[in-house]
């Protein structure tokens, strides 16, 4: 099974990553009522609260990682997540595959769109998450 990366971003306004390290567990929480992103997700650790949030721009979210609104709706209103590697002013994370919601529908694209194609081994198959909000366009 494929991992689900996220980078954890904004650490350098909260703690850091001096105290990070791989194998560190954290706790992702919805935060539908954020003013500044409406698909925020926080990232907490034990006892210290908000360390940051997973990474929701082109500039912050790094290489093949999700970005929060592609994760959004792949997790429920929290959901639980590992550090993999630590770097200077952020972290790669990957969420624990039991958080993640298992009731997306899945779409099945053909690579040649023909309309009289069955399903088969010529078939795309894509997993699309179901939208349980609208976000706001924040300007």
């Amino acid at each position: 099974m494929a991992m689900t990366l996220f980078t954890l971003t904004g650490v350098r306004h909260y703690y850091g990553t001096e105290f990070l390290a791989p194998g560190a567990r954290l706790k992702l929480v919805k935060e539908p009522d954020n003013q500044h992103d409406r698909e925020a997700i926080r990232v907490e650790l034990n006892y210290l609260g908000k360390i940051g949030y997973v990474a929701n721009s082109p500039c912050t979210v790094r290489g093949e990682s999700m970005s929060a609104g592609r994760l959004y709706d792949r997790i429920g209103d929290t959901a639980e997540a590992e550090v993999l590697l630590v770097v200077h002013d952020f972290a790669i994370c990957t969420v624990c595959s039991e958080s993640l919601l298992e009731d997306s529908p899945v779409l099945f694209i053909p690579e040649e769109v023909d309309p009289d194609d069955e399903p088969g081994e010529d078939v795309i198959e894509y997993v699309l998450p179901t939208r349980t909000h609208t976000p706001d366009i924040v300007q």
